[in-house]
């Protein structure tokens, strides 16, 4: 097994040579739950990218997740932005919820026809602490169950599970969705528009207002957080809907040789930590076997 686990890092490493050069930058693979418990081993693993004598100004991240906690997306990008200029996100298949809002603060998002991003519906922990759950989808049933108490059509037993319902939690889940929402507006103004000076498909040629960019940020943050729209909290959204929703992406896919880079490197990764079990795993090749 130990030698069939050298060459599976062996194409990872040739594949991860490739990606380097093409896009000279460090490269870092994070596949699993954007949680707590995993931010000792992101900043470990981009401080020892981050002090070797050949590092790049920028940073690649492959990034395949189902999603996670915003709270930490923001300790992750403090991270990342303390060591590197510029900031590259590479969707091999699905950055869903929280991986969306990890994307919005990078400077170029890579994704190619097969790739896919999510609702921001913010996953926040239950009363336990052990699991997470879709904050927006719970305040949208609460919500749906207001409007049926108002039209007197609200049912006994949905009453009482309405009654029964956490006020500290709810307001919680609410802060989740507010904090979501405003890390992506944020982002986006000061990273993925930073380049944005004049209009292109409307008033075409004229200065770009910071109140512009600011008002394109709002537009996609409401409509990426709008439940009611995708109807779904796993929702894959692909690049061609994100692109009519007037968000920039960059198609891998238009270079072969970086796409077949990307899909070895990562689905060569992903097959490895399902044949081994393995659901959280960050990698570089220049400082570590991952953790």
């Amino acid at each position: 097994m130990a030698v069939y686990d050298d060459v599976i890092f062996q194409v990872v490493k040739e594949s991860g040579d490739v990606l380097e050069a093409r896009l000279d930058a460090d490269i870092l693979y994070f596949n699993g739950e954007i949680r707590m418990n995993l931010f000792n081993w992101f900043r470990e693993i981009v401080e020892k990218l981050a002090i070797r004598p050949e590092k790049k100004d920028a940073i690649a991240i492959l990034l395949t997740t189902p999603g996670g906690q915003a709270e930490v997306v923001e300790k992750f990008v403090e991270v990342v932005r303390h060591h590197y200029n510029l900031v590259h996100f590479i969707v091999p298949v699905a950055a869903m919820s929280a991986g969306t809002i990890f994307c919005m603060s990078g400077d170029t998002i890579y994704m190619d026809y097969s790739s896919s991003l999510g609702p921001i519906d913010p996953q926040v922990l239950d009363r336990e602490g052990k699991y997470l759950v879709p904050a927006l989808g719970h305040l949208d049933k609460v919500n749906q169950l207001i409007e049926k108490s108002q039209k007197n059509t609200i049912t006994p037993v949905e009453f009482q599970w309405l009654l029964s319902q956490d006020m500290a939690m709810l307001r919680f889940y609410e802060q989740a969705r507010e904090l979501s929402m405003a890390l992506l507006e944020k982002w986006l103004v000061q990273y993925k528009f930073k380049d944005w000076k004049t209009h292109r498909t409307h008033n075409v040629g004229q200065d770009v207002s910071d109140d512009e960019k600011h008002e394109r940020a709002a537009e996609i943050a409401r409509l990426l957080s709008d439940n009611d729209y995708w109807h779904s909290h796993g929702r894959m959204i692909g690049m061609s809907t994100l692109k009519e929703a007037r968000l920039d992406i960059d198609d891998f896919g238009e270079d072969k040789e970086l796409q077949t880079a990307v899909r070895r490197y990562s689905d060569t990764l992903s097959e490895y930590l399902a044949r081994s079990r393995i659901d959280r795993f960050l990698f570089s090749c220049r400082v570590s076997q991952g953790v």
